[in-house]
Parts: C-alpha cells; sequence; structure tokens
C-alpha cells in the first residue's frame, strides 16, 4: 500500500486508532499543505500524549503548566496582557487558569511595579517547587518520545524548521 508520500508500506495511518489530520490527503495534494498536516499531526501526537500524562501524573492541565513554564521564566511576573500574548489565549482564559493555580496558592496577583493600577502574576514558592518537579518529569517524556529519533535527524530538523520560521517572519513584514 502507498502512503500519499507515495512511499511502499504502512505507518499506521489508514488505521481507525491513528486517524489524523493526514488521513484524507491524497498524493494529489499540494506540497505544502502536506506538510503543514504532517507537522501539525506530530505536533498533536505529542501534545495529547503530554497532556495525557500531565493530567495523570500531576493532575494539571497543558494551559496551566504552560502558564507557569512562562512564570518561571520571569521570577518578577508577567501582567495578565504579556500572558495573553506570550500564551496565544484570550484575557479571559488567562483570568480562568490564573484564578486556579491562585486557588492552590501556586501563583500569586502582585502590584506591578511599573504601574499601580496593573497586577503581575508570580509563581509563589510552593508553585516554583512543583513547576519544577513537573518540568524535570516533563523533560524526560519529551526525550523519551522522541528518543527513536537520531541525533543527526533531530539537528536537521531544528535547522529546516528554524530557517522555515525565519522565511515565516519574513513573511510577516510584508
Amino acid at each position: 500500500m502507498q502512503d500519499f508520500d507515495g512511499r511502499e508500506g504502512r505507518d499506521g495511518a489508514d488505521e481507525p486508532e491513528s486517524l489524523d489530520l493526514e488521513s484524507r490527503l491524497t498524493q494529489e495534494h499540494h506540497q505544502s499543505l502536506r506538510l503543514w498536516l504532517r507537522m501539525l499531526s506530530c505536533t498533536l501526537r505529542i501534545e495529547n500524549e503530554i497532556r495525557s500524562r500531565l493530567r495523570a501524573s500531576f493532575d494539571i492541565t497543558l494551559p496551566r503548566f504552560d502558564l507557569m513554564a512562562q512564570l518561571e521564566r520571569h521570577p518578577d511576573g508577567l501582567r495578565m496582557g504579556e500572558l495573553s500574548k506570550r500564551m496565544m489565549v484570550t484575557g479571559g482564559n488567562i483570568t480562568g487558569i490564573t484564578d486556579q493555580l491562585e486557588r492552590e496558592q501556586l501563583v500569586v496577583r502582585v502590584p506591578d511595579t511599573k504601574d499601580r493600577r496593573a497586577f503581575a502574576v508570580k509563581l509563589t514558592p510552593a508553585g516554583r517547587r512543583a513547576f519544577d518537579e513537573m518540568a524535570a518529569v516533563h523533560e524526560r517524556w519529551i526525550d523519551e518520545l522522541l528518543a527513536d529519533i537520531p541525533a543527526e535527524d533531530k539537528d536537521s530538523l531544528i535547522a529546516l524548521l528554524s530557517t522555515m520560521k525565519r522565511r515565516l517572519r519574513i513573511g510577516d513584514s510584508r
């Protein structure tokens, strides 16, 4: 059997349990569309596995983990609008996630040092400890999920995707 790349063999794309965005593609689809859906399918598979593991191991959602990751990089805290931009979600989503984490005493809202009318969100000491533990495990999971990809292939993918990212930024400035 040929997959949509025209190669012989099976990679699970036509098996019911592994249907994903690529399953609707044929060889006739434009190469750019095939590339986009391949990247998205890989990303979603990894993301779904991480979501499941975060929930099972730490009883936390991926958006809550991501917000804590942003705060870990900014010990002085971030304003809600900045968190919204960095996470590419609405302010309402950030407020809901922050409320949950605040109830669990993992984050705290503090007056912004540059604008007393605004608040920044910071990790609490308990939040920092919890995030440090989750981040270490998360890194091991990512390493495990990508373990079958040889280092030189990872380097090639990083270089190719860096080029793509640069070119997409150039396109944004037009």
